[in-house]
Parts: structure tokens; sequence; C-alpha cells
């Protein structure tokens, strides 16, 4: 009876080191995820303090309970067209590490929060060399998940190389 409760047990074990929690939500008409445990908060969009010389997707800064906080429209940054702002319009804040380890904080304009979803590491498929409008090396995987294809993003190269080093760049602080 022993062997069988490890076996259950060991099962158990294997199954939850082979999911991810992901936070999905909408960039026009396509559904991304992040892993929930990147993700801080979400709040609803407010008006940010413009930084200048800085890309256009960046759209300021907000105060967040003390921690000054870059706000990202991922919609901007990912080429999408027909950007609007209404009441689903959210900010996902989300952390991310960089190589040293130094955690940032940053929030991510979305056109609405979706759902949350377990998915299998194991099923989640590879994303085909594209030349879209996100590169492949932000896209931790592709899920299938009700019939419907979700981006997994990848959160720290997508934070640190493909929006905080573009920043610190248009601001000369290489």
């Amino acid at each position: 009876m022993d062997n069988k409760i490890n076996s259950i047990q060991e099962q158990i074990d294997q199954s939850a080191n082979n999911t991810d929690q992901v936070l999905s939500f909408i960039l026009g008409h396509e559904e991304y995820g992040v892993d929930i445990l990147r993700v801080q908060e979400i709040t609803g969009w407010e008006n940010t303090t413009p930084i200048p010389n800085t890309p256009s997707y960046v759209m300021g800064v907000i105060n967040l309970r003390g921690a000054v906080v870059p706000i990202i429209d991922l919609r901007v940054r990912f080429g999408l067209q027909d950007i609007t702002y209404n009441e689903t319009t959210v900010v996902i804040i989300v952390r991310s590490e960089d190589n040293t380890g130094a955690q940032k904080i940053i929030g991510l304009v979305v056109d609405g929060v979706s759902d949350v979803y377990t998915i299998n590491k194991k099923e989640l498929q590879i994303a085909p060399e594209m030349s879209g409008t996100v590169q492949s090396e932000y896209v931790h995987g592709l899920a299938t998940i009700n019939s419907q294809l979700v981006i997994i993003l990848h959160v720290d190269p997508l934070i640190n190389d493909g929006i905080l080093a573009s920043i610190k760049k248009a601001l000369n602080l290489d």
C-alpha cells in the first residue's frame, strides 16, 4: 500500500512541476500570456508622466506606492494597429530579473485581461522563427487552450533586452 501512495505522490509532484500558470491577456486580435508568478498586480489605465526622448511605446511613468514604474504599451511595441484606450484597457505590473539578479518592475498596457490558465510544460510548442511583430526570442512558447492559440511571452528577455535596453539606448545611458 505504501508503494501505491508513494507512486501517486510522485505523480502529483511531477504534475505540479510540469505545469505553469499564466495570466492571459488580449492585444489586438491575439491572446498572450505571462507567467503568473511574474505578475505583481493589475491596475486600471491611468495617465502617466511622460519621459522625453524615449521610444514611442513608452507611455511614461507612474508612482505605484512610492515606486516609479515605467509604463509600456505592448500594442505599440508590437506594432499593432487601431490602438484605443477604453474601460477594458488595463496595466499589468510585472517583475523581471536581469542578468545580475536585480528585480525590475514595469507596467504593460494591454487591451484587457482574459483568464488564468494552467499549462502543461510538455505541451508547450516552440515558437517558429518568424519576423512578425513579436520577435521569437521574446516568446516562451505557444499553447493551445480551448482551440485557441495563446502566445506565452518570456518576460525577462522581453523586459530587459526588448524594452529597457532600447530605453537606455534612446536616453544615451549605455
